[in-house]
């Protein structure tokens, strides 16, 4: 049997969760195979990276979509649980569900237009057929990028205020601030200062300061946030700082930071994904690919 592709796998999965437990992926996937009868073949069917199988592949990428679609949470790493709209959705089930369907729903809307920003006057169909090789790698590696910073950003936001301020240590420290992680981490948290929790170093010899401030929150942080932030740092007779949250700022925030003597550099939660992702800060590379293409000057022959 051929493997499924991952849009026809998201009624079986949503079927499965109707129960209202907390599912993982690899009993999902277990469980489905059976359901579909795949063979020890089709499951063993890995991609080309070789690093996951390609039916294991289609189960994440169908649970990723129905999360966008808030079909499903996420309750831990790996797991899904159906919510109240999925339950909804059972009560009338579709004959399939796939993308089209659920675009009935704004975040997943919003979700695909992220993806698909840089073309999204284009139909699908259409991109494929006027891509060359090239542009549909880097469109597969942009929609990867995308679906792993929305999962990186949710899972900073489920961890502890503690260990958010240990990442934004190894974040900045990655990105050459602080000196060494143990001088940096001696510098979070000791300023005590309202309105600032650390302090760390522009360069590694110390030849000048950024003031920090890490908010980890759901909501957008306003203006008032940073004019604190900026009263404190007047306080120190500081004109670097830092403000790094988890959420978003508002436009009224942003357009402070930009008039005032005090250089703030705003870093959201979509941008700290990024940043974390560039320094692999709790990333790891699963595959490398090397495009090539032939040397025209080697074959001139004199």
């Amino acid at each position: 049997m051929t493997i499924p592709d991952y849009q026809s796998l998201m009624l079986p999965l949503i079927k499965l969760a109707a129960d209202r437990k907390e599912h993982s992926l690899q009993e999902s996937t277990q469980i489905i195979a059976q359901e579909l009868k795949l063979s020890e073949a089709d499951l063993a069917e890995l991609l080309p990276s070789g690093r996951k199988t390609r039916f294991y592949d289609r189960i994440g990428w169908a649970v990723t979509y129905l999360r966008k679609a808030g079909l499903f949470s996420s309750p831990g790493r790996g797991k899904f649980q159906i919510t109240q709209r999925g339950l909804d959705v059972l009560k009338n089930p579709p004959a399939r569900i796939n993308v089209e369907f659920l675009e009935q729903y704004d975040e997943f809307v919003e979700f695909r237009a992220r993806r698909d920003k840089s073309n999204d006057e284009i139909p699908i169909a259409e991109k494929l057929e006027i891509q060359t090789p090239e542009e549909a790698i880097e469109a597969a590696y942009q929609n990867l990028r995308q679906t792993l910073v929305d999962e990186v950003l949710q899972t900073v936001k489920g961890c502890s205020p503690a260990f958010f301020e240990r990442l934004v240590i190894d974040v900045l420290v990655k990105m050459g601030y602080g000196g060494t992680r143990k001088d940096a981490g001696k510098a979070i948290g000791r300023s005590g200062d309202g309105g600032i929790d650390g302090i760390i170093n522009e360069d590694r010899l110390g030849l000048d300061v950024i003031y920090i401030q890490a908010k980890k929150w759901e909501n957008p942080v306003g203006r008032p946030e940073i004019q604190k932030f900026a009263g404190a740092l007047q306080g120190q007779r500081a004109k670097k700082g830092i403000f790094i949250t988890t959420s978003t700022f508002t436009n009224e925030a942003k357009e402070f930071a930009s008039r005032i003597d005090s250089k703030i550099t705003l870093i959201d939660g979509e941008t700290l994904s990024q940043l974390m992702i560039d320094y692999n800060v709790g990333i790891n590379s699963i595959a490398t690919y090397e495009l090539k293409r032939i040397d025209s000057d080697y074959f001139i022959e004199e």
